[in-house]
C-alpha cells in the first residue's frame, strides 16, 4: 500500500487530508512539526509527502532541503501564494505547489501524478469482483475480461482515485475529457450509466443530488 506522510499544523486540514486520502485507498501518517517530520522520514519508507511551509520548529522550506536528497516525491500544501515561494518550493526539490485552499478531487488527482511519475501506484486495484491492472489497463470481472472504451476505462480510474468522494459532473467532465465543461451533463451520465452496467456497479456508483456520482467502498 503507499504510504504517505503528511506535515500539516492545523488539525482541520490534516483531519480531512487524512481521511481523503485513507478513503481513495492510501495508507498516511500525521505530523504536526518540521522537527518530528525530520525525525519520521529518517525512520520510516515514505512514498510521498504532503508538506506545508508554515510549521513550528522547522518550517517546510528548511525541512524540504532535508528530504531532496532522500528523493521522496513532495508536494507543498500552504497558504503562501506568492510566486517566490512556488519557485523557492520547486527549485528546492518539491514535484508540485498547492495553495490553500484547495479541491479534494484536485488534490487527489495531483496526487496520482506524482505518484506515476515516480512509479509508485497500485499497479492493481480490486474493488469486490473487479480488477484493475493499471499496468496492462486490463479490467476483469470474476476474471472474465471486461471490454472499456478509453474514456469510460479512464472515467473508471477517476472513481477508483476518488473512492466514497462525491464529485461533481463539471470536475468529471474536465478530468475524463481534458476540456472546460459546458455544461451539458448527458455525456458524463451516459458514460457512467455504461460503466456501471458493464461493471454490475449499478448500486456501488451512486448518483449525488445536484452534485454529480460518487463511487461507494467499503474498506
Amino acid at each position: 500500500m503507499i504510504k504517505i506522510l503528511i506535515v500539516e499544523d492545523e488539525k482541520p486540514i490534516a483531519d480531512l487530508l487524512d481521511m481523503s486520502l485513507t478513503a481513495a485507498g492510501y495508507s498516511c501518517d500525521c505530523l504536526s512539526s518540521g522537527t518530528a517530520a525530520a525525525d519520521a522520514v529518517g525512520e520510516r519508507r515514505y512514498d510521498l509527502i504532503l508538506l506545508d511551509v508554515m510549521l513550528p520548529g522547522i518550517d517546510g522550506f528548511e525541512l524540504m532541503e532535508y528530504i531532496a536528497p532522500l528523493e521522496i516525491p513532495v508536494i507543498f500544501i500552504t497558504a503562501r501564494d506568492a510566486v517566490k515561494d512556488k519557485i523557492k518550493g520547486l527549485k528546492l526539490g518539491a514535484d508540485d505547489y498547492i495553495v490553500k485552499p484547495f479541491e479534494i478531487a484536485e488534490l487527489l488527482a495531483r496526487v496520482a501524478t506524482v505518484l506515476r511519475r515516480y512509479h509508485k501506484t497500485e499497479s492493481r486495484i480490486v474493488v469486490g469482483d473487479v480488477t484493475v491492472d493499471t499496468q496492462s489497463r486490463v479490467v476483469t470481472r470474476d476474471g472474465k475480461p471486461v471490454p472499456l472504451t478509453a474514456k469510460e476505462y479512464a472515467l473508471l480510474l477517476l472513481f477508483l482515485q476518488n473512492k466514497n468522494i462525491a464529485l461533481f459532473r463539471e470536475t468529471i467532465y474536465e478530468r475524463v475529457w481534458e476540456s472546460d465543461y459546458m455544461g451539458d451533463s448527458r455525456t458524463v451520465d451516459l458514460h457512467v450509466q455504461r460503466l456501471r452496467k458493464k461493471l454490475g456497479w449499478q448500486e456501488r456508483i451512486t448518483a449525488v443530488y445536484k452534485v454529480g456520482y460518487r463511487l461507494e467502498v467499503k474498506e
